[in-house]
């Protein structure tokens, strides 16, 4: 796959690229290495590593080489990654596998156990889109699904609720929120008192969920802002690295 996209960015090129991929905190050397050696046999010259909450501050546009602690949770698919960033690198982080994937599987066993009736990921997605919640809504909404009825084998018409998603999602939403508290628990008291006076920077697509800013907002007591072009922050930051690997030197890994 790998190879696939270089081939399609760079067509058929002389000279081998630079490549700069992202990777979630806390990963293992060992992870570390398999990375970098699948990139060098799709083709790459030399290879960059450079942590999601990093590349995710640099496309919020948050001046990372500042001494000031600034906060980053970036929501994506499979991991959420939460670092306090501090001249150029991570102070404090963690990487915790509740994410966008695990919202899905939430609602499809939420589904299945209220309502009898078996669904696809994809549906679960358009509830999480569409109705999915983490903090109670003004006006309750609903949505029609169809899924499989578990006591007959038969498709299935079902009306779900705004008010089940929350249901269905909070718990997976506390866990994120928990994973917050203890960075925030580890953080030295000066970049904690940065945080709490600029707030707490959400990036990733998980950040989109209806309330989640909200809900770590009052759990937290500290503002909680969503970045601009939220879905693209980290490969936006990863571009602007790349493209400036002599500021960003001893902070990425070759």
């Amino acid at each position: 796959m790998l190879k696939y996209f270089i081939n399609k960015v760079c067509g058929k090129f002389i000279f081998a690229p630079r490549i700069m991929i992202c990777i979630p905190s806390r990963v293992t050397e060992v992870e570390k290495k398999a990375v970098i050696d699948a990139a060098s046999q799709a083709g790459a010259r030399k290879v960059y590593l450079i942590e999601e909450p990093i590349a995710a501050a640099i496309g919020a546009g948050i001046d990372i080489s500042k001494a000031c602690g600034n906060m980053v949770v970036d929501i994506g698919g499979g991991t959420t990654d939460i670092a306090v960033i501090s001249l150029g690198g991570s102070v404090v982080s963690t990487s915790i596998k509740v994410a966008g994937d695990k919202f899905d599987e939430a609602i499809v066993k939420y589904i299945k156990k209220k309502h009898n009736i078996i669904i696809g990921e994809r549906t679960a997605e358009d509830l999480k889109i569409n109705i999915g919640c983490v903090y109670p809504k003004i006006q309750d909404i609903e949505m029609q699904i169809r899924g499989r009825d578990l006591g007959t084998g038969l498709p299935s018409t079902v009306i779900i609720k705004s008010s089940e998603m929350l249901e269905a999602l909070i718990e997976p939403a506390m866990m994120i929120v928990e994973a917050v508290h203890s960075v925030l628990e580890r953080t030295p008291p000066e970049l904690a008192a940065d945080i709490s006076d600029k707030g707490i920077y959400m990036t990733g697509g998980g950040a989109l969920l209806d309330g989640l800013d909200k809900l770590l907002q009052e759990k937290t007591g500290i503002n909680v802002m969503i970045a601009q072009d939220t879905v693209s922050c980290v490969a936006l930051g990863t571009g602007k690295a790349l493209d400036n690997l002599d500021a960003l030197d001893g902070r990425v890994r070759r």
